[in-house]
């Protein structure tokens, strides 16, 4: 299945020179939806994973079938104040200012195998943030997946030493 068709492209959105990969209707198709989360699997399957770990919104759409189906748990990352108990925070630059992502302190153990997942690379900072968390909290960052890669903002530099996968590449 080419599961590019199934994402709709809307030009100037949410501002002018942006072409937005709308993946809503990818997940509203039942067919390419489990087509894309079987595939995101069969990607990892041999990394002996041990949780799956997702940033808020999309990553928790694409990472918790994929944690279910490799029959793991699944870590929520949040923005600050929406978990509910100890959390960890780690701050990153933006193109302009700064910007927070929180895990709960318990959720990863050292030395867990964790795969990150999200919906789009772009410029690589919120999964570099994610893996960071991650990682101080003594987790090993086996593979990071995205089912889009933009591939001219070079996001994929960001996250050199990890194991990166994406479904789809776009220029922008």
């Amino acid at each position: 299945m080419d599961i590019k068709q199934k994402i709709r492209v809307i030009e100037g959105f949410p501002k002018e020179g942006i072409s937005f990969k709308d993946i809503t209707t990818l997940l509203s198709d039942g067919e390419a939806f489990k087509y894309t989360i079987d595939s995101m699997v069969e990607q990892v399957k041999d990394k002996k994973i041990d949780v799956v770990v997702g940033p808020e919104a999309r990553g928790f759409l694409l990472g918790a079938p994929i944690a279910y189906s490799l029959g793991v748990g699944f870590v929520p990352v949040r923005k600050p104040g929406k978990l509910p108990s100890d959390t960890l925070r780690y701050t990153y630059n933006l193109e302009y200012g700064t910007d927070s992502l929180e895990i709960h302190k318990d959720s990863i153990k050292p030395g867990q195998r964790v795969l990150v997942v999200d919906d789009l690379l772009a410029t690589g900072g919120t999964i570099s943030a994610v893996a960071k968390l991650v990682q101080q909290l003594g987790g090993e960052v086996v593979g990071i997946s995205f089912v889009v890669e933009l591939t001219g903002l070079n996001g994929r530099e960001k996250l050199e030493g990890f194991d990166v996968n994406s479904l789809v590449k776009y220029e922008f």
